[in-house]
Formats: C-alpha cells, sequence, structure tokens
C-alpha cells in the first residue's frame, strides 16, 4: 500500500451508487465498490489503460484461442464499466457502449474460431 500522503483522492460526483437501486444492480454497485476504489487510489492511473490496450492488441495480433482469451479481460472490464454508467447514459452514450461490447464479442469469437 501507498503512504496515506500519496493516495489519490476518490473522484468528486454526486453518488457513488444509483438512487432507489435494488436487487442485481444495487448488488453489483455494492460488490464493485471496492475494486473501483482500488482502481482509483492505489494502481497508477496510467497502468489500466495500458494493461487494457496491450491485451487487445494481443487479440489482434494473436489469430488463434490465444488471441481470444486475451481480449476477454478487456470485455469483462468494459461490459462491467458499461454496466455501471448505463443508468446515467443518454442514447449516444448507449449506443457506443452496446457497439463496442459487440466489436469485442466478436473479435473474441473469431479467435475462438466461431467464424
Amino acid at each position: 500500500m501507498a503512504p496515506d500522503n500519496k493516495r489519490r483522492p476518490l473522484p468528486q460526483g454526486e453518488q457513488f451508487f444509483t438512487p432507489g437501486a435494488t436487487g442485481l444492480r444495487k448488488a453489483v454497485e455494492q460488490r464493485s465498490a471496492v475494486p473501483m476504489t482500488f482502481l482509483f487510489t492505489q494502481v497508477p492511473r496510467w497502468l489500466t489503460p495500458v494493461v487494457l490496450v496491450i491485451l487487445l492488441l494481443a487479440g489482434f495480433a494473436v489469430t488463434n484461442p490465444l488471441g481470444g482469451v486475451a481480449v476477454l479481460p478487456v470485455l469483462a472490464f468494459i461490459g462491467w464499466l458499461a454496466y455501471l454508467s448505463w443508468p446515467s447514459l443518454g442514447y449516444g452514450g448507449k449506443l457506443m457502449r452496446v457497439a463496442m461490447l459487440t466489436f469485442l464479442v466478436l473479435l473474441a469469437a473469431t479467435r475462438f474460431g466461431a467464424f
């Protein structure tokens, strides 16, 4: 762990959780609080995007199932963020996330030999 004086503050915002959320959304948001706090405060800001880009590039470069395995963490991370941000998005943001997830699913499927 980093010393207290080197921790980054949490991002400013009105609320962390969706107001009035119940069921699955509430459970996912509560379970996501610890990993998101860890990513925002303990991991260097550049690390997560760099790792995701490296995995995505590996998914493009490797045309066998190993390339599909490299894309799966990217798909999971983008899907997780899309699910968490969905209630606050407009139509354009929702369309963009659906397009990105569709692209990643198709990329992984081609690497696993589905097409």
